[in-house]
């Protein structure tokens, strides 16, 4: 209260000046005005208790704001001259509890209010001077978390300054009152005491922000709303909690103290700036305590796990099982929360233990000449990580094989080493061989490992000596010769080579292969002589070259062979004569510029070959006179008519044609030349052809003659066939008795046949049912094959076992039906007897002579007529048919 009245007496005094400045100077005006506003505004009276923390118990407050400090009593002021832009400032005060451990935290506001007064009255109205109300200011609460009450519990108690004059209604709105999480803090509208309903759980939510506010009986607002902050204080309530039950590990053996291995962490719920959040590990315990009980350490704070003694070697201990705990308030084990996790720790490997040998010396062997064969295996012990690079023996031969022939191999599942062969190996030259072998990791050794002697061995491997196949010192030999050496000349011996020198083997000789089967070769020396003569113009020859193969074979066990070629260069010689060619050509019969291009073939090849000479013989002078040769050059020459006229025909010039061989050859070839005419292009004209080919005139006239003749017959033969076509159209009704379907019954003469052999249907002798084209027809004479028009008469019925003395009957009223049927041929025919009609059971003839037998008599049949007649003559012979 006393500060707002030196607030308002201050205020009063500047308004004032501002009043009596007309009757002041400038300059004092100023002096006085900078006066009263610098002590305004430099007020160190502003004294606010801190709520629930006044005393002197040990507790010590901080602030985060330099300008301002706070008592023991908890009393804050201004540490120097602050000069507030604004109407309030704010800033956060901290109260230490040394004893207990605890901290607690409230924001703190302050209000710089100026109100100025415009009048000299004294009680207040709408511009007049009015209070801050400093009670209406509420600093945070704290509220702990897990009370166990009783609830409700009061927090604070809210009041305006105005409740002595009105009554007032206070009410609160926020997140935990009127906001999920509902109803955990509540007020009484009456008195404004603000209380928490239930226990607070910090690490669900570790503060409320809550708005106050007063109004009157009518819902008027009083004052304005104000922020109340609750802060819910950390209890130690949660374990730590390790993000990973087993952590897995690991570290090289014969690591250094201080190596890192890994990091464990653990996290708590709780306040990580207080103690009951702050986590602190340690090792609880190491499985197996070897070499040393203690081989890892971790740090407290961070989880970090590292080596701490030396000594770790895979290969004595290859996992390490440690228990970490993890203890909030800060490790405290008597007030803290604890936890445990489970740290596996592999101890990987390193090289530092090199490969060694099980054996100083190790034997092998392998037959010369094989390659690709293992002739040794080479064993080692390694204590280091199977199938890792640390365990992976590299072979290596240092000595005592300057040639090359071995290497060694690893095995990847053994690890041994393999000694193989890869180049071939002589008995002859070597019967043994001292290797030098060494052996070291795929990995480098570790550091400070040094390479024992062990890693080197010997290895001794025999050579075998095996039986070799002979050689021929020289295959492919290739001698010159000149054809034509008489049989049984001697050529070269072609001898071959053993090998096996410390063996007594005799080696025998062959041949293979001899395609003209023109050499011989002795079983003993290999001496090759020749078994005919050799002739360069032969088949078998080729590129002048023949070509035989022969076989040296060894007494081995078993024995062993080997093969040679020997290649037979032939030097021509002139013993080939030349072929006139060609053989056969044609020429005009007179003289024209026409001539007969020849050339000769020779076997040979040069210098036995052209150019050659072409010349006719003396003898026949006709040849001679008639004909003429000249030469066009070394290979060709023309051979052309020397008189004018040479009649048509084919004449055989000889020719003696010779090479220029030495002695040089010469053959008279016989060329047929055909003379015969030609056109006006030069050219042999078709007779010319003919005549040339040796007819003379006369016989060329009567071949003509004779074709003219036969063209002439088959011009009247086909004239005389059209002819009698044109008859036959014209008269249909008289048909050849030759030709008349209805004589056929002529072959029933022969016994045994009947209807069976007959090649033609019946069936197709019957007309069909509508013949509506016929009864059309107008009445005149008909055809024997066309069926009857009208009404069919009832022809009588055959027996089904006809009786030899029924046929007379039989046809007797068959041709008296026919008599009475006006549609029937004005002339008897068997054809209409043939046709049996629809549903008649009446046999053919066949069927008559089929049952007959050869001994009836037919000459009844004679006095029916000479139809009748020539079926009885054909039915009557019987037995002498």
């Amino acid at each position: 209260m006393a500060l707002k009245k030196v607030l308002l007496i201050l205020s009063f005094k500047l308004i004032l000046l501002k009043k009596a400045q007309k009757f002041i100077s400038k300059r004092t005006f100023k002096r006085l005005y900078f006066y009263l506003l610098h002590v305004l505004c430099l007020l160190p009276l502003i004294l606010v208790k801190f709520s629930g923390c006044a005393g002197n118990n040990g507790i010590r407050y901080e602030t985060n704001n330099l300008d301002f400090k706070v008592r023991t009593d908890g009393t804050i002021y201004a540490a120097h001259q602050v000069q507030i832009p604004s109407k309030q400032t704010m800033f956060m005060v901290t109260a230490w509890d040394h004893q207990a451990l605890e901290r607690w935290e409230t924001m703190v506001r302050l209000l710089v209010g100026e109100k100025s007064q415009h009048s000299g009255h004294k009680h207040q109205n709408s511009n007049g001077l009015r209070r801050q109300k400093r009670d209406w200011v509420i600093p945070p609460i704290n509220v702990p978390e897990n009370s166990r009450g009783p609830f409700p519990q009061q927090l604070v108690r809210i009041r305006s300054d105005k409740d002595s004059e009105i009554h007032i209604r206070y009410s609160i709105t926020g997140v935990g009152a009127d906001q999920p999480p509902m109803e955990v803090f509540s007020i009484d509208p009456v008195s404004g005491r603000m209380y928490v309903t239930r226990p607070m759980d910090r690490e669900e939510r570790a503060s409320y922000h809550l708005r106050a506010h007063a109004v009157d009986m009518n819902g008027n607002k009083v004052e304005n709303p104000i922020d109340l902050y609750i802060y819910v204080i950390d209890m130690n309530d949660n374990r730590p909690e390790f993000i990973n039950q087993v952590y897995n590990g690991s570290v090289d053996e014969g690591s250094k103290p201080g190596t890192y291995v890994m990091t464990v962490t653990a996290n708590d719920a709780d306040d990580s700036t207080t103690a009951n959040g702050m986590v602190r590990y340690r090792i609880v315990t190491q499985t197996p305590q070897s070499p040393s009980q203690n081989m890892f350490t971790i740090n407290s704070e961070t989880g970090d796990i590292v080596t701490v003694a030396a000594g770790l070697d895979r290969e004595k201990v290859q996992q390490y099982t440690v228990i970490v705990q993890a203890t909030d308030m800060e490790g405290n084990l008597n007030y803290g929360l604890s936890n445990t996790a489970t740290a596996i720790i592999m101890v990987t490997d390193v090289n530092d233990n090199p490969p060694e040998f099980t054996l100083t010396a190790y034997p092998g062997e392998v037959p010369e000449n094989r390659v690709e064969v293992v002739v040794a295996n080479l064993t080692v012990v390694d204590r280091d990580q199977p199938h890792s690079p640390n365990w992976n023996a590299v072979y290596r031969i240092i000595s005592g094989d300057p040639s090359g022939h071995f290497t060694i191999r690893t095995d990847p599942v053994t690890n041994e080493g393999m000694v193989t062969v890869v180049k071939a190996v002589d008995y002859e030259m070597n019967r043994a061989f001292m290797l030098t072998v060494m052996v070291s990791n795929q990995a480098p050794l570790a550091s400070g490992i040094q390479m024992s002697f062990q890693s080197t061995a010997g290895v001794t491997i025999s050579v075998m000596d095996v039986n070799e196949a002979p050689y021929f010192p020289t295959n492919h030999k290739l001698i010159r010769l000149e054809e034509g050496v008489p049989m049984g000349t001697a050529l070269m011996t072609f001898s071959a080579v053993d090998p096996d020198r410390f063996m007594q083997q005799a080696v025998r000789y062959s041949k293979l292969s001899d395609p003209a089967n023109w050499l011989n070769i002795n079983a003993t020396n290999g001496q090759i002589t020749t078994a005919a003569v050799l002739d360069r113009e032969s088949v078998y020859i080729k590129n002048n070259v023949y070509e035989a193969t022969f076989l040296a074979a060894d007494n081995g066990i078993p024995p062993a062979s080997g093969t040679g070629s020997l290649q037979i260069y032939l030097i021509d010689i002139n013993d080939n004569a030349p072929e006139l060619l060609p053989k056969e050509t044609q020429i005009c019969e007179k003289p024209n510029p026409n001539v007969i291009n020849i050339t000769a073939a020779d076997a040979d090849i040069d210098p036995n070959v052209g150019p050659f000479v072409f010349e006719l013989p003396s003898v026949p002078s006709a040849v001679r006179k008639n004909w003429t040769i000249t030469r066009l050059n070394g290979d060709y020459a023309q051979l052309s008519l020397r008189i004018m006229y040479l009649e048509a025909g084919v004449y055989e010039v000889p020719i003696i044609v010779t090479d220029s061989g030495n002695p040089p050859l010469y053959k008279t070839s016989v060329i047929k030349v055909k003379v015969c005419p030609c056109d006006e292009n030069g050219d042999c004209t078709t007779i010319g052809a003919v005549a040339a080919a040796g007819l003379g005139t006369g016989a060329i006239v009567a071949i003509l003659i004779c074709i003219i003749i036969l063209l002439t017959m088959v011009l009247l033969f086909v004239v005389w066939m059209k002819r009698r076509e044109k008859e036959r159209h014209t008269k249909q009704l008289l048909i050849d008795p030759e030709d008349d379907v209805r004589d056929n019954i002529l072959k029933y003469d022969e016994e045994g046949g009947g209807e069976e052999d007959q090649d033609y249907d019946l069936s197709q002798l019957q007309q069909p049912e509508t013949m509506d084209h016929v009864l059309n027809k107008a009445a005149g004479v008909r055809r024997v094959d066309e069926r009857p028009i009208g009404a069919e008469p009832q022809y009588p019925i055959r027996p089904v076992i006809p009786h030899p003395g029924d046929i007379g009957d039989f046809i007797n009223e068959g041709l008296r039906a026919a008599d009475n049927d006006p549609t029937a041929p004005p002339y008897d025919s068997l054809l209409v007897f043939d046709y049996e009609g629809s549903g008649s059971t009446a046999g053919s003839v066949s069927s008559l002579n089929s049952s007959s037998s050869g001994d009836q008599d037919y000459d009844y049949l004679n006095d029916w007529g000479p139809r009748f007649k020539k079926l009885a003559d054909m039915y009557g012979g019987g037995e002498e048919d």
